[in-house]
């Protein structure tokens, strides 16, 4: 089982950093300076708002500050929890089929479960609650 708490965290941590220097920023320049991927970066961003580090400002602009995205990562990653109990593995594109959510929403769901530290991958990539 690969520790998605490691992964999603340490990528938590280049954006803070990023943002604490420099807020707010476009999310272009923050996958930019981070050389994190799309999906990566969404992660981290589940994980900041799972903590109340991290605020949505219009135009994509990130910052730290107490979240505003609570209720919308949240409440994706209850629904992410709720197939995992009830299928006990999912491969990413059936959790995506099943949730009905964007990439960019399921990422931060993920960050979030991780963050709880709800969730794990196993080398077939199939996620599965801890």
């Amino acid at each position: 089982m690969r520790e998605l708490k490691t992964t999603f965290g340490l990528n938590a941590g280049k954006i803070w950093s990023v943002l604490n220097e420099k807020p707010p920023q476009k999310k272009n320049e923050i996958v930019k300076t981070t050389k994190l991927d799309d999906n990566d970066f969404y992660a981290a961003v589940g994980w900041l708002a799972r903590e109340d580090k991290i605020s949505e400002e219009p135009e994509d602009h990130y910052k730290i500050d107490n979240t505003n995205l609570a209720s919308r990562i949240g409440s994706n990653a209850g629904r992410i929890w709720r197939i995992l109990d009830i299928w006990e593995e999912v491969d990413l594109s059936v959790m995506q089929r099943l949730s009905g959510l964007e990439t960019e929403e399921l990422y931060s769901a993920l960050g979030w479960l991780a963050r709880e530290d709800k969730i794990v991958v196993d080398e077939k990539h199939r996620f599965k609650l801890k």
